[in-house]
């Protein structure tokens, strides 16, 4: 084993040098034995590995800001990621190294650039002119706390305000500190015997930038004269602040309380405010103060010319108000309208026509931050409608439960989805345009069609459109539609074996070519649909129940060649089939009352409404057997030109005829064998299994129901739908009641295993290693063997077959690989008439670990697709003409060529959790074999094509992601990609064709990667630009009389104020500067469009580890470079005092 796996590590170094692979050849095959050569063209240099886009809701929001003239919005989050938003199509993620949370953003208006300060007392300067925004400057205070920021508009200088009351002034040229600092006892002085708080406030006069309204925690509110040093005005009130607004005449400013109440007050009037307006409390009479309301978290105060100001505030309900939903209120003139929001407001922003704050405000919309959404709302409308979101921020509307990836789909595809999608979309929006719509487009260089789908907690697909890394809804499917619902919880059918979300969608599978879509839920239950441009109302929905059980008798197993049980009549929800003839137990009445041939979801019994998209062809569930509950599905295929859809569990296998109604197979795993079982099982009554020490609670646990995905402790994440894989991730706690925890970490590792089995799962190590023996004699005599894989082919079923036939391939959780032929009949009408014969082969192939994924080449090397039918209306007579229809029902198959020769052979490629193996068919030799990994297990493992080529993709629960090439498993890749893989990660990961990928990267979002170099290369002019050059707008005309009398705004020479020839150097120990990894290479970078080459620079300086001499070194020059470019960047700007310094 030790020699093979270093010629395995010299094969991959040499990137396929010819020797190693003859060597690897004759460890395979005697020398006079040889497989064919198959000319490969992947070579490792046609792999990268990066991330594209992230698509989706950013999680857990905490910080919001906009750029009123370049129209760009952005939000931080509380793990340090920030994503900014253009016009629909324009999205960009970039994500601070700390990771620590961001608590205020700020533009620099039409500069380009934005000021980031986070948790961890750390502000950094984001440039916005390259595609990938990269920090040119941080600054890390180290003996103050940061708690508010503010930077007024075309001001290079920054206030921040800090925890213990203190304010320091940044320019944000050079990132450094100026020597100017407000502190706390001179503010306040003598008015306050104690400490005022931390700062929650810092705004300039809009009429005067000589004077600071510095607000602080306890209620004091501050007018700081900045020229003289010393306070005009100090403002105080019982309650504390937590956001102060001014109206932009710089007379009177309004702030938000603790009680639920706003003060608006005078500038020149400090002892009391003009008004208090408590907007949510009830007004008692006897002239009392109102009943005391919960904090207004933030007050805006905006102006217009032809009318009253809008004061917008979030909060401020009344305590009495219990279980009502968050609320934006917007009080215009004497109207009072309060907005009822989904989630709990983060933030919001009023947009305003200009960006000056001393002109009229004209404000025409808010933008409302919740936990899990982003509202627009329209405030030039009656009635406050909100905006259509043109952004993908609603994919964890209902959880994702599964994903799948499509590229390269039919070009027709799309537009069919979007047809039957834009029914569906919602009325009552607001007229306007979406506002935020600042941004270019990147260039599209990929014009494949690609679709993503994804499955939901509440039984709901969506099909997305991902062409060109941007991502739009199509259409959305309820899959609950066909299933009666219980109004509460009492109603509920004691069949019930979820706690929640009983529809939740498990495994989705879609022919694109034909558009068949089959799904498998929670509930044990399988729905096909098929597309339709046309609306039908179904009078009877069409079911079948299945009774699939895990049973081994004493009796010997049944004749290979048994003909297949009898098909459960189509019709009532209430029909029972006949208990099939393998199992000769079991009995469909139980005599002590226990549930028996009852489904798990009941089926509605009145007409259903199918509107044109996907509609039901059949139902199909798996039913209680002798008090035991059905186990959840683990794998799920099916095949448009043969009618048929299989599924199977830990209990076994069953497969339906769709066109005909009728179950075509329903066996136990161990059923499979036939004779042929390498396992020795001990046969077991089904009345112990359900009495294991724990009685039923425990053997209700293995099928109990996913929780919420995004809730703490047990609902962190959804339970495992990925064979083989128990969620112990962030180490959550079990709790007692184990009948509503689908997380519990003691939960055997196969899904819906018995209970009474033991788990091979370290349970205290929080990765994903697990240890398994292949060894027959190791595996536990009650281990149930779970059907991990299947796939439909048209191949060499017997070694001794001369030409291909229809079969099933049938992968097991113990590594093993059946064959099950199946005789079709002839097309037409005949396909619906006669039955389908399906008869186990005798065929089995053995590999280590679970099978993951199957697929077949021809004799040179080229994919064979499984065989479809070709998508045609079928709710439209046909003509009758047998010969056309014969045609279409069975296509000529797409395996091998009518023109191929009969000796010509295959290769089935099968990859499993360990290893990987190519299988010469008919021969059924092992031509090549490659062990993936020793000491993880491969989550997910997809055959793709990539650059006129195919090869396999895996990824691995110890974060690689690996590529091998085929037919020969010539290792191409090996990046450890993700250093955590959890449970959502585990499920949600897919490789598709040309070298794309995908995974939920949180429950809001999805995060797209490529492993192509030519899409790595070309992802620079994909992507889409933030800044585009935009004039700003003239400030607003003083006008003659207040010219004259001095009344309009007053200018300050803030150079001459906070400079270091007036202030000083500041203290260094107070803050350290420290230079971002695009510095001011990243600017010239930004200039020439040469950051890709400094961003693969950098990266490959990381790889190498640099020195810390050369680091050292490195920082020094990048500082004196710094300094001189802030002295050039000064002179620059005092030359061109319109022009910013970012624009040379």
């Amino acid at each position: 084993m030790r020699k093979f796996n270093i010629r395995k590590v010299l094969d991959g170094l040499t990137a396929g040098s010819s020797s190693s692979s003859q060597q690897q050849q004759q460890q395979q095959h005697p020398p006079g034995n040889r497989e064919p050569e198959i000319q490969e063209t992947l070579q490792s240099e046609h792999f990268q590995l990066c991330k594209t886009v992230r698509h989706g809701f950013p999680y857990q929001p905490s910080a919001l800001a906009f750029d009123p003239v370049q129209k760009i919005l952005a939000v931080g989050t509380q793990t340090g990621a920030l994503r900014l938003f253009g016009r629909p199509g324009v999205e960009c993620y970039c994500q601070h190294d700390s990771g620590a949370a961001v608590i205020q953003l700020q533009f620099l208006i039409n500069e380009g650039a934005l000021v980031s300060a986070l948790a961890d007392d750390t502000l950094h300067l984001w440039n916005l002119r390259q595609k990938r925004p990269a920090i040119l400057h941080s600054l890390k205070f180290c003996r103050e706390r940061v708690t508010f920021c503010h930077l007024p508009f075309q001001s290079k200088w920054l206030y921040v305000g800090t925890e213990r009351g203190n304010i320091h002034i940044v320019n944000v040229e050079s990132f450094t500190l100026s020597g100017y600092v407000i502190m706390w006892n001179k503010a306040i002085e003598l008015s306050s015997k104690s400490h005022p708080g931390p700062v929650v406030h810092i705004s300039d006069n809009p009429m005067d930038e000589g004077k600071l309204l510095i607000g602080f925690e306890s209620g004091t509110v501050v007018l700081w004269d900045l020229k003289s040093k010393k306070a005009d005005y100090r403002y105080t009130y019982d309650e504390a602040i937590h956001s102060v607004a001014w109206h932009h005449e710089g007379k009177q400013f309004i702030c938000s309380h603790s009680d639920g109440t706003l003060t608006i007050w005078n500038v020149r009037s400090p002892t009391k405010p003009v008004q208090t307006i408590t907007p949510h409390g009830k007004q008692l009479k006897d002239g009392k103060k109102p009943e005391p309301c919960k904090p207004i978290l933030k007050v805006e105060f905006k102006t217009t010319r032809s009318g009253e100001p809008f004061i917008i505030l979030s909060g401020g309900l009344s305590y009495d108000t219990v279980g009502r939903r968050p609320c934006l209120t917007v009080m215009h003139g004497k109207s009072t309208a309060v907005l009822e929001m989904d989630y709990s407001i983060v933030d919001f922003l009023t947009l305003c026509e200009t960006p000056y704050p001393n002109d009229f405000q004209e404000p025409y919309a808010v933008v409302v931050l919740l936990e899990k959404d982003l509202v627009l709302i329209d405030l030039a409308q009656n009635g406050y409608p909100i905006f259509e979101n043109p952004y993908p921020l609603n994919i964890h509307e209902s959880p994702v439960t599964c994903c799948e990836y499509f590229a390269d789909c039919p070009v027709d595809l799309i537009p069919a989805l979007y047809s039957v999608g834009v029914r569906q979309k919602r009325q009552g929006y607001s007229k306007k345009e979406w506002p935020i719509n600042g941004g270019n487009w990147g260039l599209g260089a990929q014009s494949y069609p690609e679709i993503i789908i994804t499955g939901h907690a509440d039984g709901s697909v969506k099909f997305w459109d991902a062409s060109a890394i941007t991502l739009q809804v199509l259409y959305k499917l309820k899959t609950s539609k066909v299933f009666e619902k219980s109004r509460n919880k009492d109603d509920r059918p004691n069949t019930d074996i979820v706690d929640e979300d009983p529809y939740a969608i498990q495994i989705i599978s879609w022919c694109p070519e034909s558009r068949m879509l089959c799904i498998a839920g929670v509930s044990a239950h399988v729905i096909i649909y098929r597309f339709s441009k046309q609306e039908v109302i179904t009078e009877v929905i069409p079911m079948l129940e299945v009774r699939l059980l895990y049973e081994i008798n004493d009796v010997d197993s049944p004749e290979v060649e048994q003909p297949p049980p009898l098909s459960t009549p189509v019709g009532s929800s209430n029909s029972q089939p006949i208990p099939p003839q393998s199992h000769p137990s079991t009995s469909s009445s139980s005599s002590d009352g226990l549930r028996d041939n009852v489904p798990c979801l009941k089926v509605k019994n009145s007409p259903l409404k199918q509107s044109p998209g996907y509609q039901m062809e059949l139902v199909i569930q798996l039913v209680w057997v002798a008090g035991e509950p059905p186990q959840q599905i683990t794998s799920l295929a099916v095949n448009s030109s043969y009618g048929l859809v299989v599924f199977g569990n830990c209990n076994g296998i069953a497969m339906v005829d769709y066109l005909q109604k009728t179950v075509l197979l329903n066996l136990g795993t161990i059923e499979l064998y036939g004779s042929n079982d390498p396992y020795r099982r001990e046969p077991r009554s089904p009345r112990k299994s359900r009495q294991p020490s724990g009685g039923m609670l425990i053997v209700t646990s293995c099928m109990c129901g996913v929780s919420s995905l995004y809730s703490e402790s047990v609902k962190k994440l959804r339970s495992s739908f990925l064979t083989g894989l128990c969620d112990i991730s962030e180490g959550t706690a079990v709790p007692e009641d184990r009948c509503k925890s689908p997380t519990s970490a003691k939960m055997s590792r196969k899904l819906s295993l018995p209970t009474d089995l033991k788990p091979d799962l370290d349970v205290k190590d929080n990765s994903f290693s697990r240890s398994r023996s292949s060894s027959v004699t190791s595996i536990d005599k009650e281990s149930r063997e779970a059907i991990s894989a299947l796939h439909f082919c048209e191949t060499f079923t017997r070694k001794a077959d001369s030409s291909p036939s229809p079969c099933l391939w049938v992968g097991t959780t113990l590594g093993t690989v059946l064959v099950i032929a199946l005789n079709l009949p002839p097309g037409g009408e005949q396909r619906l008439l006669q039955p389908v014969i399906v008869s186990p082969s005798g065929t089995i192939l053995r590999l280590k670990g679970a099978i993951l994924r199957m697929a077949f080449l021809d004799t040179t090397g080229c994919l064979i697709p499984p065989a479809y039918e070709p998508w045609k209306e079928h709710n439209v007579p046909e003509e009758k003409d047998e010969k056309e229809k014969l045609k279409k029902r069975r296509p000529v198959s797409v395996s091998p060529s009518s023109s191929q020769e009969i000796s010509e052979n295959q290769y089935a490629v099968i990859c499993s959790e360990k290893q990987a193996k190519v299988i010469s068919l008919p021969t059924q030799n092992c031509a090549y074999k490659q062990n993936i990994t020793e000491t993880s297990f491969v989550l997910r493992g997809d055959i793709v094509a990539l650059s006129n080529s195919i090869c396999l993709a895996c990824f691995c629960a110890n974060g690689h992601i690996m590529a091998f090439s085929l037919p020969s498993l010539r290792p191409l890749l090996d990046v450890y990609y993700l250093p955590l893989t959890n449970m959502r990660i585990a499920r949600t990961f897919c490789f598709t064709n040309n070298g794309q990928a995908l995974y939920l990267v949180s429950p809001t979002e999805i995060q797209r990667l490529t492993y192509s170099q030519e899409t790595c290369e070309n992802l620079q002019e994909m992507l889409g630009e933030l800044f585009t050059p935009v004039e700003t707008p003239e400030a607003p005309n003083r006008g003659f009389f207040k010219g004259l009398f001095g009344g309009g705004a007053q200018s300050l020479d803030r150079e001459e104020l906070f400079g270091e020839s007036s202030s000083g150097k500041a203290s260094r120990s107070l803050a350290q500067h420290i230079p971002g990894p695009g510095g001011i290479e990243g600017v010239k970078g930004a200039a020439s469009g040469v950051v890709g080459e400094l961003a693969r620079a950098r990266l490959a300086l990381d790889e190498r580890g640099q020195k810390l001499g050369d680091l050292e070194e490195r920082t020094a020059a990048m500082l004196s470079s710094a300094d001189s470019f802030s002295k050039h960047a000064h002179e620059m700007m005092l030359k061109y005092k319109d022009k910013k310094w970012y624009q040379f």
